[in-house]
């Protein structure tokens, strides 16, 4: 028995009556004219729902969803096989149009296989507790409850319990749970089989082999309750007659049953996913209506929009749903897609079972001509037209069913679950049935065996053509907003991602391909998120970013600025603001990340006499509280009396790397500068590859970067003949991102006085990846002017022959002179037809290599003259 709630409908008319209305509403207001075919089909699905008795669940997800609209809460386009129903959309729970992308009801709801409607909805991810709240409150919150998961006891997380236990010390337990494969399926005895170094251990320790034997014994069991992401059970009356409850250590209440169990006992489980992209793509629109004054509607926009397609061909795609991993990216560079169908099969096309078949590559080409299009019969034309020939939803089954079998909709539903799910048995029936009715519907009894072969090997690389639909069309829409509107595009990416400090590293550096400067906080531009500047486009930093500073000190700097304007000094600001919620501390790092250098003063002086001005503002918020009047308070000219305490100290200003420290330490990012942009050139020929890049190598890889030590923690080995000895883990910093150097006694010994926070090194050792973020074990560790000298050989100096002037000769030996060392120099001269000559110049004129030697050279020979061997 199922215990759906009874959705009570106005005019006393019954659910099925109230539900066909407003579907018949809908339908009319979305298809001009109302064709017959659809109404048939709309007819036809509505029977299908009131056979069922879900009418009073569709009109359940009805009202919320229109709930949340009616609110502007972000709903997204549709999830899952629910997108396939024509009653979905013409009631708005869903916006794809299934007839017009070809998707099908029955594989959401089968006649024959009837089940509870699984209706998965995405909501923005900020206001998605507010559509659970209105739910809660509508059917009675001791009928709504969000759904209990179970962590259970994984591999690794099992060998670390098992191993605190039996009182193993951190680091030993740490290096065997670091031994098991990074993979969800794995088990101990899968590992123990896979991994040779985690074998030898266990066959040769009684302890160790004591402790996995342990492991192995609770490995999968329940180990901690925690909320399902995205569940939430609506039943007809109080769910404590049908499942116990539980209460978080928040408060929060849950089912004491998980998700199946629920649905055994005939529970109604629905999905309120909180989706990220949704807020980002509102906050994008909202951005667009303050700066350009345009109203963006984001659900209707065309889908043939070339800046858009020109986008995704680039792989411009970080930020962009579902598109932006490294694979996706090279996978859009070789696929190029012209249509959103192209996006719908690049979806699909990017799983582990086409990709391992060999799939993608015939799919491209295909698509780009190099391969003809064949098909077995001309009936498989337009089923598989747009993918190119080849069988790659599993909507593409059921139709293959319909159109050659002759087999009902709900016939070919049961075709394509038999063939997805690989189950032979009902594979073997339903093949004699295929062929009995393609050779009644004329097709050659052998074309339908090799139609029926085709669609067997689908098996373990189909998807739901619904569901990339609806993905597919958020996809579209972010790249759009990215393609048209960059700067808003990435100011909302930003904003959303303020506390991941590694993707803000990721999108600043894409801001910088889209022209698009990243500045600094500013005190009297910031709001409490990252804002656009229209004048500069740019991207300025918003307040909250700013390390110890609060959302109540942030509300007190805006508040003061509506009032009375921009601040004009440092002191203007201090006797503004509520300097109890902006306290020392807080202007402080707002001085060190440059919030207030458009005071003109040095960010070293305003530290220095900000306890003074601190000292005279309080004085005076304390006299205007207490309702004194103070002598600024009476004069007009309030700048002249600010002044005198405001005596700027002569100092001169941190240096380059004490301020890139210190915005680092604020921010969490680099913004006015780099330490390593001086190294730029030498970075681009040392630097074999980029942190960035560093998980698409190979394990065990020698690799060299240059980057910032950013962190240092010095330790000692734990066990071994190396026991006691001194090594350090670091952090290393490039211009791509953050990487983890593990530099152990042997390194630590010969380096360990180039081992310094926010120094600049050269570093050279071998690639691991057995972990989810890759680490290298070091071997070399130079100062980049050390690194220079010893991996120098020779610098290449690019002489056009045409227009080649003695002049420009005698100033270029001058230069070199200028700069005496041991590096050998060769003169590549090119000449018009594109021959080169190469000379060694003279032996005593060899160079000392550094970056003020190239910027001369460059300075007179033009950019990348110069060639570092």
């Amino acid at each position: 028995k199922t215990h759906l709630t009874k959705f009570k409908p106005p005019d006393d008319i019954s659910s099925d009556e109230y539900l066909e209305r407003l579907c018949f509403e809908g339908a009319k207001r979305k298809y001009h004219p109302l064709t017959k075919e659809i109404r048939e089909r709309l007819n036809n699905e509505l029977s299908v729902i009131k056979k069922a008795g879900y009418a009073s669940c569709f009109l359940l997800v009805w009202d919320f969803v229109k709930f949340a609209k009616a609110k502007n809460i972000p709903v997204g386009p549709g999830r899952g096989s629910a997108a396939g129903s024509l009653v979905a959309y013409t009631l708005d729970i869903t916006s794809i149009d299934p007839i017009k992308h070809g998707l099908i009801f029955e594989r959401f709801l089968n006649p024959e296989r009837i089940s509870l409607p699984d209706i998965d909805i995405d909501f923005c991810y900020e206001r998605r507790q507010e559509v659970i709240d209105y739910v809660a409150e509508k059917y009675g919150k001791k009928n709504v409850a969000q759904i209990i998961t179970f962590g259970t006891m994984a591999a690794r997380a099992v060998v670390r319990d098992v191993g605190r236990v039996m009182g193993f010390s951190y680091s030993e337990v740490d290096k065997i749970a670091k031994l098991i494969p990074l993979d969800t399926k794995i088990t101990l005895r899968k590992a123990i089989n896979v991994e040779p170094e985690l074998r030898k251990l266990y066959e040769n320790s009684e302890e160790i082999r004591r402790l996995i034997d342990t492991s192995e014994i609770l490995e999968g069991l329940s180990r901690h309750a925690s909320i399902h992401a995205a569940g939430v059970v609506i039943s007809e009356d109080e769910l404590t007659n049908h499942t116990p409850l539980f209460k978080t250590s928040d408060g929060q209440i849950t089912t004491g049953y998980a998700m199946d169990s629920l649905k055994k006992i005939g529970l109604l489980k629905m999905d309120f996913l909180g989706l990220k992209t949704l807020t980002v793509m509102d906050k994008t629109c909202k951005i667009i209506k303050r700066v350009e004054g345009k109203e963006i509607d984001i659900n209707n926009i065309k889908l043939d929009n070339k800046k858009t397609f020109k986008l995704l061909s680039q792989a411009n795609t970080l930020g962009v749903f579902q598109l932006e991993s490294a694979g996706m990216r090279d996978l859009l560079r070789k696929l190029k897609p012209e249509s959103f169908d192209d996006i719908v099969a690049l979806l699909a096309l990017y799983r582990p079972g086409p990709l391992a078949s060999g799939l993608v590559d015939e799919f491209i080409k295909r698509k780009h001509g190099k391969t003809p299009v064949k098909y077995l019969h001309p009936k498989l034309i337009p089923i598989l037209k747009d993918t190119y020939g080849i069988l790659l939803h599993q909507d593409q089954i059921m139709i293959i069913g319909l159109e050659v079998a002759g087999f009902s909709l709900a016939q070919a539903d049961i075709l394509m679950r038999a063939i997805s799910k690989k189950k032979p048995e009902q594979m073997e029936e339903l093949h004699a049935d295929f062929i009995k009715g393609a050779t009644k519907n004329g097709v050659d009894r052998h074309l339908a065996e090799q139609i029926f072969v085709l669609m067997s090997h689908f098996t373990g690389y189909g998807f739901n053509k619904a569901h990339t639909t609806c993905y597919a069309m958020i996809a579209y829409q972010t790249a759009f907003l990215k393609a048209n509107y960059p700067v808003e595009f990435l100011a909302a990416l930003l904003t959303s991602e303020k506390d991941n400090s590694d993707k803000i590293a990721l999108y600043i550096e894409d801001a910088k391909k889209f022209k698009i400067e990243i500045l600094p906080p500013d005190i009297n531009e910031s709001l409490s998120e990252f804002t656009v500047v229209k004048e500069k486009r740019s991207i300025r930093f918003g307040l909250s970013a700013v390390k110890n500073v609060g959302e109540g000190a942030i509300a007190s700097i805006i508040k003061a600025r509506i009032k009375e304007g921009r601040f004009k000094s440092l002191y203007d600001f201090c006797r503004r603001v509520d300097t109890r919620l902006v306290n020392r501390r807080v202007i402080e790092s707002l001085i060190k990340c440059g919030a207030f250098d458009s005071f003109g003063l040095y960010r070293s002086q305003m530290t220095a006499m900000l306890d003074k001005v601190l000292e005279a503002t309080s004085s005076l918020q304390k006299d205007r509280s207490s309702g004194q009047l103070s002598l600024f308070d009476v004069y007009d000219n309030q700048d002249y009396f600010s002044r005198t305490f405001q005596d700027v100290p002569n100092i001169e200003e941190w240096p380059e790397n004490q301020l890139l420290a210190y915005e680092k330490e604020m921010l969490g990012f680099y913004i006015t500068g780099h330490p390593l942009s001086k190294h730029e050139r030498f970075i681009k020929h040392f630097s074999k590859t980029t942190v960035k890049e560093l998980s698409e190598q190979n394990h065990g890889r020698l690799v060299t970067l240059m980057g910032v030590l950013t962190k240092v923690k010095y330790t000692y080995t734990k066990k071994g003949k190396k026991k006691g000895q001194k090594m350090a883990i670091a952090e290393l910093e490039d211009l791509t991102g953050q990487v983890e150097v593990l530099i152990f006694p042997q390194s630590y010994s010969k380096f360990s006085n180039y081992i310094k926070t926010e120094t600049t090194i050269f570093v050279k050792g071998k690639l691991s990846l057995k972990e989810e973020s890759p680490k290298i074990i070091a071997d070399e560790i130079l100062p980049i002017k050390e690194a220079r000298k010893k991996y120098t050989s020779s610098i290449d100096i690019n002489l056009r022959t045409t227009g080649l002037e003695q002049t420009m000769l005698e100033e270029l030996k001058n230069i070199l002179s200028s700069h005496p060392g041991k590096t050998p120099v060769y003169l590549n001269f090119i000449n018009p037809d594109g021959s080169t000559e190469k000379m060694l110049v003279n032996s005593n004129m060899k160079v000392e290599v550094d970056r003020f030697l190239l910027e001369k050279i460059e300075k007179l020979l033009g950019q990348d003259a110069v060639e570092i061997k």
